[in-house]
């Protein structure tokens, strides 16, 4: 059987017609259903999240990330927004000790866990900690996007005896990017905080 060209176009066109018509008759179908879900989700809840040894109650959206809460609810905005899919390291903080992406951690999800960010990572008021001391002294930043996730995640690598050389402490790091290429000197810097434990 020979078809010509127009009986070819035709044929095709109600193809795609017959198709699109059974696609949209589902998607109507579902989208009640996803309607439902998205308007639950956007009721606004109320969480408390000890950050830096402080109680703070934040009500926001339940699908409301860390990282958000932190610098658009509460206005700690030391902790940076860089990639916002966890690859760069920026957002860094602390929970319970261990360092955490809070752009990947849901704000309901650090209820009950004790959050450090780089506000609350020196032990008074006008005093440095010592890796932030060290970043300084080192050099160890440029434009200093980077840095508090950086400052982060070193004191993480000291405390977790990840400092013993400069090979352990790239690879250490090598989840917090620096697009300045500051590198070296943030391994000098974390080789120079080392003594102290990461305290």
């Amino acid at each position: 059987m020979t078809l010509t060209r127009r009986e070819l176009i035709a044929g095709t066109a109600a193809g795609i017609g017959a198709t699109t018509l059974l696609r949209s008759a589902g998607t109507a179908a579902a989208a009640p259903a996803s309607v439902d879900a998205a308007r639950a989700a956007a009721v606004p809840v109320t969480t408390t999240l000890n950050i830096n040894g402080r109680d703070l109650r934040v009500t926001h959206d339940i699908r409301t990330s860390l990282l958000d809460a932190l610098r658009e609810h509460l206005s700690l905005t030391g902790t940076k927004k860089g990639c916002d899919h966890g690859q760069c390291g920026a957002c860094t903080v602390h929970i319970d000790g261990r360092t955490a992406l809070s752009c990947l951690t849901l704000a309901v999800a650090a209820r009950g866990h004790s959050i450090t960010t780089i506000e609350g990572l020196a032990a008074a008021p006008g005093r440095l900690h010592p890796v932030q001391q060290a970043f300084i002294d080192k050099d160890g930043f440029q434009c200093g996007y980077c840095t508090p996730g950086q400052i982060m995640s070193s004191v993480a690598c000291i405390k977790e005896g990840f400092a013993d050389d400069a090979a352990s402490i790239r690879e250490f790091m090598s989840g917090n990017l620096c697009r300045c290429a500051a590198y070296p000197n943030i391994v000098a810097a974390i080789e120079q905080a080392r003594p102290q434990g990461g305290a």
